[in-house]
């Protein structure tokens, strides 16, 4: 005569599937909050954001100890003086997070600066320095080389969620120092296309200054 299950193997049966069941459905709800970008950004002009990124770049540069006056242009980066603004696409990745679709009227604004002629013993200190003081703001830090001895250096920070971000590296072998930053996506206000119905966040940089740092004023 064959086997029969009990009611009480099937309820533990039907517990058993449910359990993984659920076990599934919590994993894929993880996994689709984790990966889904928001698109619902602010609405804020270019302008307010390039100074955001030049205040957090003027602060490195005094923290590094700088004097020297970095000029715009970006002719010369990787291998002289430069500062520039420059903007990318914003992207939507869908309700499940898999798509990668640009967002119109959207910009991600970043700034690059670099020096060069920057000796070892100005650039180690300078950004442990600089290292600290993040930290003391609340940033992240993402990745610390302190280098040295022929070593290159570098920090990598972050802060509200990866949303902003700074980075400094410097080349012992050419004496090359080069820092950034980079600020949360934003709608420009007013129309999000132009004429013909495309978006190029480029767009968002035609009415910056031109980005210059410097030795701040003495307090």
């Amino acid at each position: 005569m064959p086997e029969q299950i009990t009611p009480t193997h099937t309820r533990a049966l039907g517990f058993g599937c449910g359990a993984v069941a659920l076990a599934v459905l919590l994993s894929l709800a993880s996994w689709i909050v984790h990966n889904t970008q928001s698109t619902d950004y602010a609405t804020l002009a270019p302008e307010k954001r390039a100074g955001r990124l030049l205040r957090y770049s003027q602060e490195a540069y005094d923290v590094l100890g700088f004097t020297r006056e970095v000029r715009p242009g970006t002719e010369a980066f990787g291998v002289g003086v430069g500062s520039a603004f420059s903007a990318g696409f914003c992207y939507d990745n869908g309700p499940l997070g898999v798509e990668d679709k640009t967002v119109d009227g959207a910009y991600r604004l970043s700034h690059e600066w670099a020096l060069d002629h920057v000796p070892e013993g100005q650039a180690v200190p300078g950004l442990r320095r600089l290292r600290w003081r993040l930290a003391e703001e609340g940033w992240k830090i993402s990745d610390y080389r302190a280098g040295g001895a022929g070593a290159d250096a570098e920090l990598f920070v972050q802060r509200d969620g990866g949303d902003e971000r700074m980075s400094f590296t410097w080349y012992a072998d050419r004496e090359y120092f080069d820092g950034g930053a980079s600020v949360p996506c934003a709608y420009v206000p007013g129309p999000r296309t132009d004429s013909v119905g495309s978006w190029d966040p480029d767009s968002a940089l035609a009415s910056l200054p031109a980005p210059v740092l410097g030795p701040s004023p003495a307090r």
